[in-house]
């Protein structure tokens, strides 16, 4: 009988799934190079937060997007030709990276890398499922693929940090190209060089939906990160580009019901698991959201070294490890997904309302632990059982739609969760400091005893009278700007805490959650 396997006969089937998973750390490293820590990144390469986050919204709307059109390449050219050349573009592409200083640039380049991530994952991640010949095998599988994922952000953040401490910013750029150098190689080396679809001419790609899609979806984000920054509809421009993300959206939507063959499938969406499964993605987001505010009170508050907090995500990874292991035995043993979904949000409920606890001026980072840990089970306990219910409501005709569906809840849910936590952050700490500076007046007797006293500290260190007083409102009023932080840390945590009540009471009460997932390998292609 004929071998029509992709890969050499020699190549042993565990070899055949450790180089697969090498070929897909590549969207690791373009993700998580800048996703580690949006502070920390923005200030090594000298832009803005909302900058560096509206970069990574434009890399991974734009690979939702090319995800309509990626069938098209991967079946037009032979699988080791098209992934040796994607490759060898994407290593080209990092390490130019590293010469761009102009942020305009850099967004061209960020699109670019867009494009790359998507161009190989779904055939890499087709040939991957193909590996696993039953439920717990895939289960494992996408355990161990989703969870590096996942676990990308402590690792990237750690390595970044070394780099930065011994070498520039650069060298981590090249090494991150050299790594797709080893992919290439790889796949010359097992793979062969025939056909693994059948061949579709270029000319049948839809690429009047493609930019209206990718026009609308960079547009939208591009309204909710700048949204707060340029105040919402007082903005022109903000009016101007939310009314171009909605007509390109509807056109999108418009053509794509009346064409005979859409690139997307809009009849997805009579499913209700894959709508509660949208809705849950999207949630997860925006509660997941919150760990930055964590972070920056490591930073601004608590004075945490960087590597120090780097470490500690390290911490949050152990929870999320410990997270994917038991939702892969819970889905091994057919558990209820309702069960799964009330337990992982569970814990995230549980680590707002603890957290609220823990905004104080100086905490010790045995204070933190616990619901730190927690909040990484929780999320890795939701992570494979959310991407697999919402990949596998449907049927396998619609598998790629289901998929597109579900990148769009992690990708909305993302960015919509930084608009929120942008916006809810400078609300309430401008409302309690104004409202705590009313405190630091003439007529509050312990606050000019504060002042008096902190202006003398300074006239000790031999500073005059005048700069005396004036680093010592500064300094005051620097802790009045800490304290209002806080309290606004803690009642967003406390109203996603809340929220995450709500969603888990309508969880217990749906009675559209199906009891298990059918896992099928033609649906479970990317989530």
């Amino acid at each position: 009988m004929e071998d029509k396997s992709i890969f050499k006969s020699w190549v042993p089937k565990w070899a055949i799934i450790i180089i697969l998973f090498v070929c897909l750390l590549h969207s690791m490293i373009l993700l998580g190079v800048y996703t580690s820590n949006v502070t920390y990144a923005a200030s090594f390469l000298d832009i803005e937060p909302e900058d560096l986050q509206f970069a990574m919204c434009v890399t991974y709307g734009t690979l939702l997007a090319t995800i309509l059109i990626e069938s098209r390449f991967s079946s037009f050219f032979p699988a080791k030709n098209y992934l040796m050349a994607v490759y060898s573009v994407i290593g080209i592409t990092i390490v130019s990276s590293a010469y761009i200083t102009n942020f305009y640039l850099f967004l061209v380049l960020r699109v670019v890398e867009g494009i790359l991530m998507a161009l190989p994952v779904i055939t890499i991640r087709q040939l991957l499922i193909e590996q696993f010949n039953s439920k717990n095998a895939i289960i494992i599988g996408f355990s161990f693929y989703y969870g590096s994922l996942l676990l990308s952000t402590p690792f990237i953040m750690n390595i970044a940090v070394w780099f930065l401490d011994h070498y520039d910013w650069k060298y981590m750029l090249y090494v991150s190209g050299g790594l797709q150098v080893l992919n290439v190689f790889l796949i010359l080396v097992t793979f062969r060089g025939h056909r693994i679809t059948k061949k579709i001419p270029l000319y049948q790609i839809d690429w009047m939906s493609y930019f209206l899609v990718l026009t609308a979806i960079l547009c939208g984000a591009y309204f909710f990160v700048y949204a707060e920054k340029k105040y919402w509809f007082e903005s022109s421009q903000m009016v101007l580009i939310l009314m171009i993300a909605l007509i390109t959206g509807g056109l999108f939507i418009f053509k794509e019901r009346l064409v005979k063959r859409p690139t997307f499938d809009f009849e997805v969406f009579k499913y209700a698991n894959l709508r509660i499964g949208f809705l849950l993605f999207f949630l997860f987001y925006i509660s997941r959201a919150t760990l930055s505010l964590c972070h920056s009170a490591m930073f601004s508050i608590w004075n945490w070294d960087p590597s120090r907090v780097a470490g500690v995500q390290y911490i949050n990874g152990l929870g999320n490890v410990i997270g994917l292991i038991l939702a892969a035995y819970f889905l091994m043993k057919s558990v209820s997904t309702k069960i799964i979904f009330i337990i992982g949000f569970s814990l995230i409920a549980l680590f707002h309302f603890w957290f609220t606890f823990l905004f104080v001026p100086d905490v010790a980072l045995s204070d933190i632990i616990i619901p730190y840990v927690l909040q990484g089970i929780g999320v890795g306990f939701l992570f494979v059982p959310l991407i697999l219910f919402t990949t596998s409501s449907v049927p396998a005709k619609m598998a790629v739609s289901s998929g597109i569906v579900g990148v769009s809840g992690r990708f909305w849910g993302s960015t919509i969760g930084f608009c929120v936590m942008q916006n809810a952050v400078v609300f309430l700490n401008k409302k309690h400091f104004l409202k705590l500076s009313q405190f630091v007046t003439g007529e509050n007797p312990e606050a000019q005893q504060t002042i008096a006293s902190t202006a003398q500290s300074f006239i000790a260190k031999g500073y005059s009278a005048d700069n005396a007083n004036t680093l010592a409102l500064k300094k005051v009023f620097g802790t009045v700007a800490k304290q209002a932080t806080l309290l606004a840390d803690m009642e967003i945590y406390t109203t996603v805490g809340y929220g995450l009540l709500v969603l888990i009471i309508l969880i217990a009460c749906n009675q559209h959650l199906r009891q298990t997932m059918t896992l099928v390998k033609s649906k479970i292609w990317i989530g």
